[in-house]
């Protein structure tokens, strides 16, 4: 069944305000997920508060056309999606985290980022960044790391000193 022009028009408009108020987009080819898995999808993205549009992909370019981002749009085949939320990284890592168990069903094929078009590779190594508690841990365990190797190297040489004055 045929869209009318004002509910292309209305379409075009939620998917413009959509992309205006997100600091990141990701382009989702969903080819061959069934109904059960794009609804475990959603509701996946929907509790990390990460929106998530089906749309022609001549409404999502028209909406994307007005927009001010910078490079070359990447190639949307298939069938098409819009992930996007406030945050930068969520809509990427929550795609992809879905694409590890559905890997033939799901793929990431660029995005926006920060401003600016990315390619496929781009915005999977986008979303293999690690959440920030993850990153917090890793930066306190890399400064904690020479500090604990001194303790313990202080440690074995009082234990030393210790068995060589037993000995005296």
């Amino acid at each position: 069944m045929a869209i009318s022009r004002h509910k292309k028009e209305e379409i075009v408009a939620n998917i413009k305000d959509a992309i205006k108020q997100s600091e990141s987009v990701v382009f989702v080819n969903f080819h061959g997920l069934g109904v059960i898995d794009t609804t475990k999808l959603r509701s996946s993205l929907r509790e990390e508060n990460i929106g998530y549009v089906v749309a022609k992909k001549s409404l999502i370019k028209r909406a994307l056309e007005s927009s001010k981002i910078e490079g070359d749009l990447p190639v949307l085949e298939g069938e098409l999606a819009i992930a996007y939320a406030g945050d930068l990284l969520s809509p990427a890592r929550g795609v992809f985290n879905f694409h590890k168990k559905h890997k033939d069903k799901i793929n990431i094929l660029g995005g926006v980022f920060e401003g600016r078009y990315m390619d496929q590779s781009e915005m999977t190594a986008i979303a293999s960044i690690p959440p920030l508690q993850v990153l917090y841990g890793q930066f306190v365990n890399l400064i904690n790391s020479p500090i604990h190797r001194f303790a313990v190297v202080l440690s074995e040489i009082a234990k030393s000193k210790d068995i060589a004055g037993q000995n005296s």
